[in-house]
């Protein structure tokens, strides 16, 4: 019963988009107020029906209705209450609609904010928005649809998946379900898929009106890139978020003992977060300068082309990764669509070239129009490279039958420079003037900072026998560190100096006065840290592996591991648990006890390697056993990584996420706006207290 309700609620989510979309493109084309009403009104229903379905799903998920094949798929028995729950993203299906959930909710939110400098071009918005998600919607109800049940075919064996029943056909329900997929066990993979998905439906909002924009000439303004600039950096602070939760659950679950690998589901997330940061830089120049237009409209364009296009292929299983799906019929669907949202974008992007001229000309390479513009064409290059790198399988598989695997090495040596050029530009942008930079006055700013930067990453360089691009490296991150805090000192000297104020409160109150500016440096300070994660990630590393019997010891960097034994029980959750116990050392003074485990899921059959890890400062212990004396259980194998500089990279991601909230939040004056009441003729503003 649930589940049919669940099932009308989508079919008329899936109505009510057809007409969303027809309502709103013929209002605006004809200007029938009346029916962008009424489209403004089915929209924010659209996110109704869908909810239903949502809660429809869930309800399901935790009853444990075997009878649906997604919750046979993806539950079982075995399976934790809060596991059942978050299931509702684990799988294909349920996956699929999570997508089109969030993006009814962006839908809905786009049509309840005030419209008083958007008129023109909200029924654009809502249909262009609405045909992204409708085209989910539509993917839900015919393709992957959760609420599909399990028949049995007379005559044959087969077991057919499918809403209606075939003719003669007998439902069929299994004794248990198979389980999540042990690995996604985790709370990094339980928090990435949807933090991940509000980043990709969010970018859809500012591509839409950037869309609106072409088709009604309004690009001549720079209006849409104002109104979209806080559902632009949501977008972004939600697939940043969920970027670094998919690197943690790396590092804590798949025991190679790093947090990044170049996997192809990795790539598509990483793609349209570069050339969403590089539309965050672009629309700075627009808005300051009247400039890049172009350019910020390919960006969006291309970002939302990639967020379909990372669905397209973690979803289709196109691509070969631990955590994508496998192979199923979406594929054509989305190879249609975005075909047509590739060519209809460029085009109209085409058509309306004459409104996007720039009001100024760049009149030096010495500016902060021309740094900003460098760091877009590298962010375009490294998303061009990562583009290669992630299709390259795919496309030998069709041309040769053979699929060639494109390795780290390949994305590392030919995104690295990028990314160090990226970051030293980071660095050096705020000492850049707009229009031009006298470069006497430029190299007494850099002057300091490039001579302590020097002078520390030469010491540590020949102290520690770095690596030239290691010592490289640090001199850049502290270079970049130096030339940021340095922004924040002047701002600050001069409000101690001017208002008398305390160095913290002069510190407070500068950020509070002019939040974008200063919220954008703690984010670049952020990047640093991670930077800093990634270094010593990349050449200090160090490894060792060896067999061990009760009370021997294994040493590396400083640190030591006793072998005191192994133990063996069963988990609640179906699984076998072996699980060593090591005693910790730095040097001869004892630590901590440290538990590294191997879990064995019996319904999948699958093993999954959970590592230990002793965190400090410096770096990170990280324990994995990886082989083991069956019948005595008093021989075992340990790996040991030393991961210097790592908690860097974890902090560093929650400075991004401050910094982001700071640059987004909202002034007074912001806060105090109107909303419009959802009934006909209410195209005049009304006061609310909500904003």
């Amino acid at each position: 019963m649930i589940a049919d309700i669940g099932m009308l609620s989508l079919t008329m989510a899936l109505l009510l988009a057809v007409y969303t979309a027809t309502a709103a493109l013929y209002g605006g084309w004809k200007g029938r107020w009346t029916w962008v009403e009424s489209a403004r009104n089915a929209s924010v229903m659209i996110f109704f029906m869908l909810t239903i379905s949502v809660v429809a799903v869930v309800y399901s998920l935790v009853r444990l209705d075997l009878s649906l094949a997604y919750v046979s798929e993806v539950s079982s028995r075995a399976t934790s209450l809060f596991l059942r729950v978050t299931a509702l993203w684990g799988g294909q299906r349920g996956s699929i609609l999570f997508w089109a959930w969030l993006m009814s909710a962006f839908l809905a939110a786009v049509a309840i904010r005030k419209w008083d400098t958007d008129r023109v071009l909200m029924p654009y918005v809502i249909g262009v928005a609405t045909l992204t998600t409708g085209f989910f919607i539509w993917l839900v109800v015919f393709v992957a649809n959760p609420f599909a049940r399990m028949w049995v075919v007379p005559g044959s064996d087969e077991i057919v998946k499918a809403v209606l029943p075939p003719r003669g056909a007998t439902p069929f329900i299994p004794v248990d379900g198979q389980g999540l997929n042990p690995l996604l066990r985790h709370f990094g993979m339980i928090g990435h898929p949807p933090t991940a998905y509000v980043g990709f439906t969010g970018f859809v909002i500012p591509y839409a009106f950037a869309v609106a924009a072409l088709i009604t000439g309004q690009s001549r303004s720079d209006a849409w890139i104002r109104t979209t600039r806080r559902w632009t950096l949501v977008a972004w602070l939600f697939l940043s978020i969920g970027l670094l939760l998919g690197g943690r659950w790396a590092y804590d679950v798949l025991g190679w003992g790093g947090f990044w690998g170049w996997d192809p589901v990795e790539n598509a997330m990483l793609m349209p977060w570069l050339t969403g940061t590089a539309f965050l830089h672009s629309v700075m120049i627009t808005e300051k300068r009247g400039m890049l237009k172009v350019w910020s409209v390919v960006l969006i364009i291309l970002t939302y082309l990639l967020v379909i296009f990372g669905t397209f292929i973690t979803r289709t299983g196109l691509v070969s990764s631990v955590h994508a799906f496998a192979k199923s019929s979406l594929g054509l669907p989305f190879f249609v669509f975005i075909g047509i949202m590739f060519l209809g974008s460029f085009t109209l992007l085409l058509k309306r070239l004459d409104t996007l001229r720039s009001e100024h000309e760049m009149e030096s390479f010495l500016s902060r129009e021309a740094v900003f513009l460098f760091q877009n064409m590298l962010f375009l290059a490294i998303t061009v490279a990562v583009f290669w790198g992630t299709v390259f399988p795919m496309i030998s598989e069709l041309v040769t039958g053979e699929r060639i695997t494109v390795g780290p090495p390949y994305f590392d040596k030919v995104t690295g420079p990028m990314f160090a050029a990226l970051v030293l530009l980071m660095g050096v942008a705020p000492l850049f003037a707009w229009r031009k930079q006298a470069a006497r006055t430029l190299g007494k700013a850099l002057w300091g900072p490039f001579a302590v930067a020097t002078l520390i990453a030469v010491v540590l360089g020949f102290w520690q026998r770095m690596h030239p691009a290691a010592a490289f490296g640090i001199w850049l991150v502290i270079f970049v560190a130096l030339t940021t805090l340095l922004e924040f000192w002047k701002g600050m000297k001069a409000r101690m100096t001017v208002r008398k104020e305390h160095p913290l409160e002069a510190l407070v109150n500068l950020i509070a006065r002019n939040r974008r500016r200063y919220g954008g440096y703690i984010v670049h300070l952020a990047v640093v840290m991670m930077a800093l994660g990634v270094i010593g990630d990349g050449y200090f590393q160090k490894e060792t592996q060896a067999p061990l019997r009760v009370g021997q010891t294994l040493s590396l960097q400083g640190y030591t591991i006793r072998f005191d034994g192994l133990r063996q029980y069963m988990g609640s959750d179906g699984r076998e648990v072996l699980e060593a116990q090591v005693s910790l050392f730095k040097g001869d003074e004892f630590v901590r006890v440290l538990r590294p485990r191997r879990d064995y899921f019996i319904v999948q059959q699958q093993p999954v390697t959970i590592p230990a890890t002793h965190t400090t400062l410096a770096g990170d212990v990280y324990v994995l056993l990886v082989g083991w004396e069956e019948i005595t259980a008093s021989s075992a194998t340990f790996k040991i990584y030393w991961n210097p500089l790592i908690i860097w990279m974890w902090s560093g991601g929650i400075m991004l996420i401050v910094g982001t909230l700071i640059a987004w939040w909202p002034t007074r004056a912001a806060r105090r706006e109107v909303s419009y009441v959802l009934r006909p003729g209410a195209m005049r503003p009304q006061p609310s207290s909500g904003g």
